[in-house]
């Protein structure tokens, strides 16, 4: 997303802006739906469908676009405006909002409220990604750590922990794809081919296949909330051994699903290019459009039919250009990337300032 920690590239690349504003386009709808999937196996095939790979893929992207190395002070102050910063002003907005319309007036800042988790996976992700590099395998680390997470009740959404260690594996697989040079052996920013973006269609059509054939049993296991990585495996309702393997293959699906999701992404310049700069405006702000129509039950309920759900799904697509617009980054620029030349230090006295102090 535009604004994390990830370091931002001096030559910006359409595929990444068209990945960006499409991933979060799919978490819109995602959350626009998710009302409408008690009362309707349309609406719960859209919903398993789009989050089995979307915040997945924003994890990756994230990771792509982030360092290894020692922070540098830049670095460490963007960390401090475009992730901090921004969650304590969400987190304290949503809880007047909250206080005002269902009266609840408590103020706790280590459970993120809705969407807001992200932001502090993404400070998690940037502060363990030097830890991790030092190790041989950190891939395979970040797994260990998603899969056995799921075994301790004790790790919660405390700060997002379980959930940030519960995607971690995206995020270090991004990062090592770059490492890997993978993006260029392969000419992944170039034109693919008939024969790639066929298989990548292929991958969708047999996922949507799966989703369809079962969602009785997806509906029946809660499927949907196991794609959170958040809960434990006990809190799932599945406390044998092999738990963690049904995580570990929800894993696998969701790395297809995004190799799959970037194959398909547009190469070149479209009109959505330019909103992929703006997604974390539409990520922090689109809850925001979401609420009063969850609460005062448009998105639930007798508004369930087929009809109405592609009504949502081509309403959310709108929230999310609307939202992307030069006139709303303009307005609510103070409050998503805040400049708080009040609090912090002027950056070339910040630059200047020695080491070890």
């Amino acid at each position: 997303m535009t604004g994390s920690a990830a370091s931002v590239p001096k030559v910006r690349v359409p595929l990444w802006d068209n990945a960006r504003f499409l991933a979060v386009t799919l978490v819109v709808i995602g959350h626009a739906v998710q009302r409408l999937t008690a009362d309707s196996d349309h609406a719960l095939i859209v919903y398993l469908f789009i989050y089995a790979f979307h915040m997945p893929a924003f994890a990756i992207i994230s990771g792509y676009f982030s360092k290894p190395g020692a922070p540098s002070s830049p670095q460490m102050r963007r960390v401090i405006t475009d992730i901090l910063l921004p969650y304590v002003i969400f987190e304290t907005i949503w809880t007047l909002v909250q206080y005002l319309v269902e009266g609840n007036d408590t103020f706790n800042p280590t459970r993120p409220s809705w969407t807001l988790w992200f932001l502090l996976a993404l400070g998690i992700f940037r502060l363990v990604l030097p830890y991790l590099a030092l190790f041989r395998f950190p891939l395979l680390i970040a797994i260990a750590l998603s899969v056995g997470v799921g075994y301790f009740d004790n790790v919660d959404s405390t700060f997002s922990l379980s959930r940030a260690i519960g995607i971690m594996p995206f995020f270090v697989l991004g990062w090592k794809v770059r490492e890997w040079g993978l993006v260029e052996r392969w000419r992944i920013v170039e034109q693919q081919t008939v024969a790639v973006r066929a298989a990548a269609i292929g991958v969708f059509v047999a996922w949507l296949g799966v989703v369809v054939a079962f969602v009785g049993q997806w509906r029946a296991i809660d499927l949907r909330f196991w794609f959170f990585y958040d809960d434990s495996y006990r809190g799932l309702g599945e406390d044998q051994w092999y738990a963690g393997l049904v995580r570990l293959l929800l894993i696998g699906l969701a790395v297809m699903l995004c190799a799959a999701f970037f194959v398909l992404v547009p190469r070149h310049e479209l009109w959505i290019t330019e909103f992929g700069t703006a997604t974390m405006y539409v990520y922090l702000l689109h809850s925001f459009v979401l609420y009063p129509l969850r609460e005062t039950g448009v998105l639930e309920g007798e508004h369930s039919s087929a009809v109405w759900l592609v009504s949502v799904v081509f309403a959310s697509v709108a929230i999310a250009v609307a939202l992307s617009s030069p006139l709303v980054r303009r307005v609510f620029r103070p409050l998503v990337e805040p400049k708080p030349r009040w609090l912090l230090v002027p950056e070339e006295k910040d630059e200047r300032m020695p080491r070890g102090r």
